[in-house]
C-alpha cells in the first residue's frame, strides 16, 4: 500500500502512469494509471521515442467521441428498450437454432 500520494513502490514494472497533474494549454489534467501485459510493455520500451501517454490520451478522446455520437443517436431513436430486448431474444433464438441443427 502506498505511503503517500507520491509513493509508487506498490506498482509493478509494467505499469505506466500518465504525467503528473500539470497545466497544459490552460487546462488541468487528471492522472490515470494504466497497466499493460508484460509483452506489450516490452514492445512499448522498444519504441521508447513514442509518447505513450499521448497515444492513450488520444485513444480515450476518440472513444469518448464515439460514445457521445452513439448517445445522441440513441436519444433520437424511437426504439424502446422492450424492442431491443425482443430483437435480442430473436437473434439468440435464431443463432441457437442455426448452430444446434
Amino acid at each position: 500500500m502506498p505511503k503517500n500520494n507520491h509513493d509508487l513502490s506498490h506498482l509493478n514494472h509494467n505499469t505506466y502512469i500518465c504525467e503528473s497533474t500539470h497545466i497544459c494549454g490552460g487546462d488541468n489534467m487528471a492522472n490515470i494509471t494504466l497497466s499493460v501485459p508484460d509483452d506489450i510493455h516490452k514492445d512499448m520500451r522498444h519504441f521508447s521515442e513514442i509518447k505513450w501517454s499521448q497515444v492513450a490520451r488520444n485513444a480515450i478522446i476518440d472513444k469518448l467521441e464515439t460514445l457521445r455520437i452513439a448517445e445522441k443517436l440513441a436519444k433520437k431513436s424511437k426504439i424502446t428498450k422492450k424492442d431491443i430486448t425482443d430483437f435480442s431474444k430473436k437473434i439468440k433464438s435464431s443463432a441457437t437454432k442455426r448452430f444446434l441443427t
